[in-house]
């Protein structure tokens, strides 16, 4: 479908938010959601007392809509944006939203919007940000009785400021998740609590923080917006797991480690101690997620010590980046698509 592009300076755009055309939004009541659709209308107006206000009965996602090499409008992997916010939502005692429509409402607004997509090679994307809350009236602790489901949708650049050039994280001092909480979903209430541990990185010159688990204190989690891969000395590509379920489970990441089995790297998914990474087992590391696919991670800062990865310090190590090229290049329609995991928009 050839549309006509707005007139941007596509290859400088930031990570910020303008509106588009349009927005999808459905609304939850009586026991259903309405047919739902389009709106020029990009506010939204909420009752004092709706539940969102004051219990925090929101779940958000993210995934993004490319232009192919041939020109075609295409979203990466959306059913598995619509089963995560599925059960974001069951977890908040929230109505889901149906997976075969969310599919469809992300189809329709970007289609929509198809002016808004950034051309291929340009660098940048469509952010589609998918969220969905409590606007029932609540004042005692309870789920609402209405909710509503929207779909925003804007143009982006690179997450992190520098491209590929490799990030500083540094050990926080905080916790992300409490065991068996709400880690594994992607709720609003898990970044609120990461925003003051996240400022006081930026302060110290650090790009993010990583988060240990807080059971033990011992083991590797996520960053506040990303899940974390490591390569090992012999090129085994090592993916933390949570011993007690308190990680999102990264589109992103899961597509990886198909990514790195179907170019023959050896995986290993598995919970990885502090200690592990102090002592130098690790020669590259990644942050993962949406946003930026992967940002090479350079050094990790724990109070004086100092962990350096050899092979990706000064720039995107060899595994990191042949993993991006290669997800990068079948989302965009450049390699073989062999999971279907590319769905076209129009």
């Amino acid at each position: 479908m050839a549309v006509e592009k707005k007139d941007l300076d596509w290859g400088n755009l930031t990570f910020d938010y303008q509106p588009t055309d349009y927005s999808y939004v459905s609304n939850w009541k009586d026991g259903k959601w309405d047919e739902g659709g389009l709106t020029d209308q990009h506010t939204v107006t909420l009752s004092e007392c709706a539940g969102l206000l004051h219990y925090c009965q929101e779940v958000f996602e993210g995934l993004k809509a490319y232009t192919t090499k041939d020109g075609d409008i295409v979203c990466f992997r959306p059913d598995m944006n619509a089963e995560r916010m599925y059960n974001s939502a069951a977890r908040l005692e929230m109505p889901s939203f149906p997976k075969d429509r969310f599919v469809e409402a992300v189809k329709e607004v970007v289609k929509a919007n198809a002016a808004w997509v950034p051309p291929f090679g340009s660098g940048a994307t469509l952010y589609v940000r998918p969220l969905m809350f409590a606007t029932g009236n609540v004042i005692g602790v309870a789920p609402a009785d209405e909710y509503q489901f929207r779909i925003l949708v804007t143009p982006v650049g690179p997450y992190f400021k520098g491209g590929l050039k490799p990030i500083k994280l540094c050990v926080s001092k905080y916790d992300r998740a409490a065991p068996h909480g709400t880690g594994n979903i992607k709720a609003g209430l898990n970044y609120a609590m990461s925003l003051k541990p996240t400022m006081e990185a930026h302060r110290n010159g650090f790009a993010e923080n990583l988060y240990l688990d807080s059971e033990s204190r011992t083991y590797v989690e996520e960053t506040g917006g990303a899940n974390v891969l490591f390569v090992a000395k012999d090129g085994t590509l090592v993916v933390p797991k949570s011993h007690t379920d308190s990680i999102l489970p990264s589109i992103t990441r899961r597509s990886l480690v198909q990514v790195a089995e179907d170019l023959g790297m050896k995986v290993d998914q598995r919970p990885v101690a502090w200690a592990e990474v102090a002592e130098g087992e690790f020669v590259e590391c990644g942050l993962c997620g949406t946003a930026a696919v992967i940002s090479p991670v350079g050094e990790i800062h724990n109070n004086e010590l100092v962990v350096t990865f050899p092979d990706g310090h000064e720039e995107c190590g060899p595994v990191m980046k042949r993993l991006r090229e290669t997800l990068v290049g079948i989302q965009s329609a450049e390699l073989e698509d062999k999971h279907n995991w590319v769905f076209k928009v129009c």
